[in-house]
């Protein structure tokens, strides 16, 4: 496996099949926020990540809409992206009622066309994707001037774990962003159901 600090972050589960992970994907705690205590942290992050006012958010790799819906309930107009026509069902009945929008498409090269939006967000996603500099400067092209990325990333998985480290990402942001800041999210055992040791944090960058 390629090591997580080169250039080209490998895909850990490149061969994972979505649609048939589909049915069990909220299972996990952090996936699913069905517990109340989890639900609310991932809430209160969102809050302070996201703009106070109401933004247009691009969620890519939205899954079944778990954080979509946060946003959506916090005011904010939320368009998700999954590649997986089963995740992206779960998302649209998710979010019903909910002034979103749920496209099926791939999240290095999401179907908005000339769209633009305030933040995107994008939550254990870009660590996949062979050429992360490359879609981090396609996904700045998508913001408005003063609009943010909000990424949630980690290295994680023993004995070969996998992810991209904080270090990387904020180097990889640097030509994109004056305003890059890193939040530590692995001391917070609410928002796993559960305490971590590996590295999970979330950056938020302004363009």
């Amino acid at each position: 496996m390629t090591n997580v600090n080169d250039d080209t972050v490998a895909a850990g589960t490149p061969d994972l099949d979505w649609d048939a992970a589909a049915g069990a994907f909220d299972d996990e705690p952090d996936h699913g926020l069905r517990d109340p205590g989890i639900r609310a942290a991932w809430a209160a992050r969102l809050r302070s990540w996201l703009p106070e006012r109401p933004a247009d958010v691009l969620d890519l790799g939205c899954g079944t809409g778990s954080l979509s819906l946060l946003a959506a309930e916090q005011g904010h107009r939320v368009t998700g992206v999954d590649s997986s026509p089963a995740m992206v069902e779960r998302a649209r009945a998710k979010l019903a009622g909910r002034d979103t929008v749920i496209l099926c498409g791939e999240a290095a090269t999401p179907p908005v066309g000339e769209q633009r939006f305030d933040v995107v967000l994008v939550r254990h996603v870009l660590w996949t994707l062979p050429d992360p500099g490359r879609v981090l400067r396609r996904w700045r092209d998508l913001l408005r001037p003063g609009g943010r990325f909000v990424l949630v990333e980690g290295v994680w998985g023993a004995p070969h774990p996998v992810g991209i480290p904080a270090d990387r990402l904020t180097a990889l942001l640097a030509p994109l962003s004056p305003d890059v800041r890193v939040e530590r999210l692995s001391d917070d055992p609410l928002l796993w159901g559960r305490p971590v040791e590996d590295e999970r944090y979330a950056v938020v960058a302004v363009v």
